[in-house]
C-alpha cells in the first residue's frame, strides 16, 4: 500500500553500504516514490546535475569525501529536502548538516518504517519555510472576524452550509468565488471560510493577483527550477505547493493572463501542478478561494476571462453586497468597529451624535467597510471632543469629492458667492435636473424628492424649454 508521504516523490539515496542501499531504494518504490541511487560524492554530483529530486537520504560517511560536502557545495535544488543518515556516534556530522540546510536526521541502524514519518515532517518543514517567506512579503494579513448583520443573513447560511460539505468531502474541496465591491470584505469572508473549517490548522497563503507582475506570476504560483529563466538561479516551491492541505486565496483573480487563467484551471481539475522548466507533475490538494470586483460574465463576454475556468468556479459562489445597500447594518457596524479601534489604539470610547449617525448614514461609502473603518479611525485619533460628528463627511468623502448629505446637511456652508453675481434661477433648474436624474426622469418622483409640486416642476421644465428655443 502506498504511503501518502512517499507517493509520486522522486528520492535520492546517497549510501556506500551495498545492501543498506538496496534496502532503501526498493522500499521507496514499494511505497509509490522514485528513487535513484549513488555510493559517492561523485555518482551523487553526477545524478543532481540532471535531475531534481524531492528529498536525497544522504549519508554523512562516503568513500570520497563528506555528504556533508554535498551541501556546502550547494549541489541541492533548494526544493530538495535532504535527510541526513549517520551511524551512532555521529552526531557531529548530523548538527553540521542540519546547520548547512538539513531538514532531519536518522541514526543508523533504523527500521525503513520510519521513512515515511521522518519524510512527512521534512516535508512540513519545507512548506513552513515557504509560508513564512510569503508571510514576510505580506504584511496585509490581519483578523477574519466578519460582521454579518442582518443584511447579511443569507451570506451567512450559504457560508454554514460550504463549511457542513467541507467536512463530509475532507480532501479535494470544490473552489469558492467571492463576489463584490472593492472594500465589502472579501478577504475577511476567505478568512473565515478557512479558519472555520476542516482545515484551519493548514497553511493559508493569500495573493493579490492584481500586485504579480506578468513575468513572475507564473513562477509565483506554480514553483521554479534552477535555470529556468535568467535569474532563477535557485529553485523554488510555488504558493500551491505552499498551500498543499490548507487554503489558497487568489485576490483579483481576473487580473491574471488567459494562459496562467488556464494553468489555474488544470490545476483545479488534476489536482497536480508544474513547475515553470520542470517536467514532474506534483499532487496537490488545496481549496481554491477566489475573489474579484469585476462581474466575470462581462469579462467572459468580451474575451478578458476563459469562460471555462469561469463555469468551474462559478459553484460555491458568495456575494457581498455593498454597504449602501446595507443601510441597517451601518450603526451597528460603526459601533463594532469603533470598539475595535479604540482597543487597539488604547483610546477610550467615543459616543457618536444624533448629528454624527445621520452624516453616517446619508453617506454613500463607495469603498464600503474599509473606508468607513478608515473614516472612524480617522476620527476617533483627530477629532479632540469625547462625542463624534463626522464633520469631514460635510465637505468631501476620502477622494475629495462631494458627498450626499441628510436634508438638514445638504448645503455646504464653505460656499462663497462669486464677485460676478449668481443665477438663483438656473440653480432651480439644476437642482430639478439632479432629481430627475435620481429618479430615472419620473416627475412626480423628482417633485417629492424637492418637496414641490408636480405641476411647479412641469412649469420649471416648459420655461426651460422655451427659454432654449428662443435663444435666451
Amino acid at each position: 500500500m502506498r504511503t501518502a508521504a512517499l507517493g509520486n516523490l522522486g528520492i535520492l539515496v546517497v549510501e556506500d553500504e551495498p545492501l543498506l542501499r538496496k534496502h532503501l531504494a526498493a522500499y521507496l518504490q514499494k511505497q509509490g516514490a522514485e528513487a535513484a541511487s549513488a555510493d559517492s560524492l561523485q555518482a551523487a554530483r553526477a545524478l543532481l546535475e540532471k535531475t531534481v529530486f524531492d528529498f536525497a537520504l544522504l549519508d554523512v560517511n562516503l568513500p570520497d569525501g563528506l555528504g556533508t560536502d554535498l551541501l556546502k557545495g550547494k549541489f541541492f535544488s533548494a526544493n530538495t529536502g535532504v535527510i541526513v543518515m549517520t551511524a551512532e556516534g555521529g552526531i557531529t556530522g548530523a548538527v553540521e548538516a542540519m546547520r548547512l540546510g538539513a531538514l532531519e536526521y536518522l541514526v543508523k541502524p533504523f527500521d525503513l518504517t520510519e521513512l515515511p514519518l521522518v519524510i512527512g515532517r521534512a516535508q512540513q518543514a519545507k512548506q513552513a519555510a515557504r509560508l513564512d517567506e510569503h508571510r514576510r512579503s505580506d504584511a496585509t494579513l490581519s483578523g477574519d472576524t466578519f460582521f454579518f448583520g442582518s443584511s447579511l443573513s443569507g451570506l451567512n447560511t450559504q457560508l454554514a452550509k460550504i463549511l457542513a460539505a467541507d467536512v463530509r468531502m475532507q480532501s479535494r474541496l470544490p473552489p469558492v468565488l467571492i463576489e463584490g465591491e472593492t472594500g465589502t470584505g472579501k478577504t475577511t469572508i476567505a478568512r473565515w471560510l478557512h479558519h472555520h473549517g476542516p482545515r484551519a490548522a493548514q497553511p493559508l497563503v493569500e495573493i493579490n493577483c492584481s500586485a504579480l507582475p506578468e513575468t513572475l506570476a507564473e513562477s509565483e504560483l506554480f514553483g521554479h527550477e534552477r535555470g529556468a529563466f535568467t535569474d532563477a538561479k535557485t529553485a523554488r516551491i510555488g504558493l500551491f505547493e505552499a498551500a498543499n492541505g490548507g487554503t489558497l486565496f487568489l485576490d483579483e483573480l481576473p487580473s491574471l493572463s488567459l494562459g496562467l487563467q488556464a494553468k489555474v484551471l488544470t490545476t483545479i481539475e488534476d489536482h497536480r501542478i508544474r513547475r515553470v522548466g520542470g517536467n514532474k507533475e506534483i499532487p496537490v490538494d488545496v481549496r481554491l478561494i477566489s475573489a474579484t470586483n469585476r462581474d466575470l460574465k462581462t469579462l467572459v463576454a468580451h474575451g478578458q476571462f476563459r469562460e471555462d475556468l469561469f463555469h468551474r468556479l462559478d459553484l460555491y459562489r458568495l456575494q457581498i453586497v455593498p454597504l449602501r445597500d446595507r443601510t441597517g447594518d451601518i450603526l451597528p457596524l460603526t459601533e463594532t468597529l469603533i470598539t475595535r479601534i479604540g482597543a487597539r489604539h488604547r483610546l477610550p470610547p467615543k459616543q457618536i451624535t444624533e448629528l454624527g449617525k445621520k452624516r453616517l448614514l446619508s453617506y454613500r461609502w463607495p469603498g464600503n467597510v474599509r473606508e468607513l473603518s478608515h473614516e472612524l479611525e480617522r476620527a476617533m485619533v483627530f477629532e479632540e471632543s469625547n462625542e463624534l460628528n463626522f464633520d469631514h463627511l460635510i465637505t468631501s468623502n476620502s477622494a475629495g469629492s462631494p458627498i450626499s448629505r441628510s436634508d438638514s446637511e445638504w448645503f455646504n456652508e464653505g460656499f462663497v458667492f462669486p464677485e460676478n453675481g449668481f443665477s438663483l434661477d438656473e440653480a432651480i433648474n439644476r437642482l430639478i435636473g439632479h432629481a430627475l436624474k435620481q429618479t430615472g426622469d419620473n416627475v412626480s418622483a423628482a417633485a417629492r424628492l424637492l418637496g414641490v409640486s408636480r405641476d411647479y416642476v412641469r412649469y420649471r421644465l416648459e420655461n426651460q424649454k422655451s427659454s432654449l428655443e428662443s435663444g435666451e
